[in-house]
């Protein structure tokens, strides 16, 4: 039985650090120490609900990184115009060339200061690589793109982006460690069994974000029965959030 009475304390504003977060951190620190000669893209991609955004947000915290989030609709335009807000100045009205030159500009007054890009597939989608190549080269800010499993072959399609990236780091599941560290922040006044967590992990997935899902699930149960210790016999396997919809029951008509 492990108690859990107090959440995480760390220096990106208490978010638990996660071995996810730990190798996006790498990564983060490999770009900004890079020798000048060397290219400056990083890549972390894997399946959702690893904790990839999660661990984007950490390092943001930590580090004073930018970070823009790609959305579906978004043109060039509006990508450009989101870096040149997001470093704190008014885009106005531009051109294409004259919003790339400014957001080079821009991130170029702060050349240590990562740039992460969140939801980097849409951008190659859209055939925007070659923006992000650009913008790289000439503002020389480490810049981490962040996508799902198949960003890394999305990326090899376009090989003036392919060639300047200097690592891939693949998100991997949660481990039990990850786990405890979720259930010290997500809930700090409950004791968890080991062999609870450990069920836990299994019928998440290893996804961060449904381990999230149902530590909620479990705080709201003990919320509810008044209780503070919680233990793996109190719970059958289809009390867990999955991600799977539940099945319609088949009722029999007399």
């Amino acid at each position: 039985m492990t108690k859990l009475d107090t959440p995480v304390k760390n220096a990106a504003g208490g978010l638990a650090a996660l071995k996810n977060v730990a190798r996006f951190m790498t990564l983060v620190e490999t770009l900004r120490g890079r020798s000048a000669h060397l290219p400056g893209i990083g890549v972390f991609n894997g399946p959702s609900g690893y904790g990839k955004s999660y661990s984007a947000i950490y390092a943001q915290n930590l580090t004073g990184a930018l970070r823009v989030e790609v959305g579906d609709s978004w043109t060039r335009k509006k990508f450009l115009q989101s870096i040149v807000r997001e470093a704190g100045h008014e885009p106005g009205r531009a051109t294409i060339a004259d919003l790339t030159e400014q957001a080079i500009l821009v991130l170029g007054d702060d050349w240590d200061r990562p740039l992460i890009i969140d939801e980097a597939d849409k951008l190659a989608d859209k055939g925007m690589l070659e923006l992000v190549r650009e913008i790289q080269e000439h503002s020389q800010v480490p810049m981490l793109l962040i996508g799902e499993e198949l960003l890394p072959a999305k990326l090899q399609q376009v090989e003036r982006v392919h060639n300047r990236v200097l690592e891939w780091v693949p998100a991997e599941p949660c481990d039990i460690d990850d786990t405890h560290a979720l259930a010290d922040l997500f809930c700090p006044e409950l004791t968890l069994s080991d062999s609870l967590l450990e069920r836990l992990l299994e019928r998440s997935g290893g996804r961060a974000r449904r381990i999230v899902v149902n530590l909620n699930k479990l705080k709201e149960h003990a919320r509810n029965r008044q209780l503070s210790k919680l233990s793996a016999e109190a719970f059958a396997d289809d009390w867990f959030y999955t991600g799977e919809p539940p099945r319609r029951l088949s009722r029999r008509v007399a």
